[in-house]
């Protein structure tokens, strides 16, 4: 057969989706799996964004415009000016979740072989992008001793060459869950002013934010042509298989140069577009209950983590991820254990190996990542079953 493309053949496999076919031999063994290891939020996606769709009326499913359907776009700034974010309907156009949103900004502000720096640990999929695009992924390490707090500058400018064109965070970050403060989101202004850099910035989980603010990048003075904002309704509507997200910048050149790709993939999907318009007209206390609610699983949840003897998990500003150092001696085999041979009353819990959260080799072969996407009792349950597993595993180190 022909050969396959080097850029197919390196595409890199989802970390988080390898462990599916573990995961599902343990249920068909009559075990409970208590599912950590992704981001599907088990809270209901509001009805009237689902009656929005099932109330549409048109004979023929038309194309929409190819940066999204005007009267969603305009909506959207008035989504963005409840945070203070000024922008126009023009400085935005819809993508096909947020997934479409990072991968044409690659592809808009990188040329092959460019690099973008992403302090690690950080979302696994900004690799499979980076690959799409061919550009290099140059990772700047933050540690769980502190947090995850932002790199120190000194350890960005290391990494700057003339092939840097951008910086990528995600705020609040996922896998960390790491809120960045304003005056970390000032210093990564200086640097991209300073080298004439893009700022990425991911912000899909703006709402989820327990200590403090969220800051946008959209928010930082003197900084309007560099900054890109990637945005989504998954996980602020649980409404993952919705696929609608947004690219925003006030970079006109750019937004031209992201219209062309818009174009060529004709339009993002009519039915969640609808959906996705009928969202921002949620009332504004409606995040206030799902923040509690998830700030009682992060907090029951570090408690836990942070009882069992040898584990170390910092307490996450935003987001509904957590980062967590076991005393094992590899998590990706721990992972693949805990659904191949481990089960303490029948039940057991599914998580994210660390390592596929970094670029550099070697890291986070303890560390693991906890999505807190399951109720209470769900959560306490996945807590003790991962004390007695730790107890036994034999690796433990």
């Amino acid at each position: 057969m022909p050969n396959i493309s080097q850029r197919g053949q390196i595409m890199p496999p989802s970390p988080i989706r390898k462990l599916v076919p573990f995961a599902e031999a343990a249920k068909k063994k009559g075990v409970t799996v208590y599912h950590l290891n992704i981001g599907q939020p088990d809270i209901e996606t509001p009805q009237p964004v689902l009656d929005a769709v099932r109330n549409s009326h048109f004979k023929v499913l038309e194309y929409s415009h190819s940066a999204g359907n005007e009267s969603y776009r305009r909506k959207l700034t008035t989504y963005y000016d409840r945070f203070g974010i000024q922008v126009d309907h023009n400085q935005i156009i819809v993508t096909t979740g947020g997934s479409e949103a990072i991968i044409f900004g690659f592809m808009a502000c990188l040329d092959p072989g460019d690099e973008v720096i992403i302090p690690e640990p950080f979302y696994a999929n900004y690799n499979g992008f980076a690959v799409e695009a061919e550009v290099k992924v140059v990772p700047v390490t933050s540690g769980i001793e502190s947090g995850f707090a932002l790199p120190p500058i000194a350890d960005f400018e290391k990494k700057i060459t003339p092939k840097t064109k951008a910086i990528l965070i995600c705020n609040p970050n996922n896998p960390t869950g790491y809120l960045y403060s304003p005056e970390e989101l000032n210093v990564l202004r200086d640097i991209c002013k300073k080298h004439n850099l893009f700022l990425f910035s991911d912000e899909a989980y703006r709402e989820f934010a327990y200590d403090g603010t969220t800051l946008s990048a959209l928010q930082l003075e003197g900084l309007e042509d560099n900054v890109v904002v990637f945005d989504t309704i998954s996980k602020r509507y649980s409404a993952c298989g919705g696929r609608i997200g947004a690219l925003v910048t006030r970079n006109k050149t750019l937004l031209d140069s992201v219209m062309k790709f818009a174009q060529a993939r004709l339009s993002p999907p009519s039915f969640a577009q609808i959906a996705a318009e009928a969202a921002v007209d949620m009332p504004e206390d409606y995040f206030d209950g799902i923040k509690a609610e998830y700030r009682s699983r992060r907090d029951l949840l570090v408690k836990r983590l942070n009882g069992i003897p040898g584990v170390f998990c910092p307490n996450p500003g935003g987001a509904f991820y957590a980062m967590a150092k076991l005393p094992i001696d590899d998590a990706d085999k721990f992972c693949q254990w805990l659904l191949e041979d481990f089960s303490y009353d029948q039940q057991t819990v599914m998580l994210s190996p660390g390592t596929g959260f970094y670029a550099t080799p070697g890291l986070g072969k303890q560390e693991v990542r906890l999505a807190y996407v399951l109720n209470l009792e769900a959560i306490d349950k996945a807590m003790t079953a991962l004390t007695k597993a730790l107890a036994v595993y034999p690796g433990r180190r």
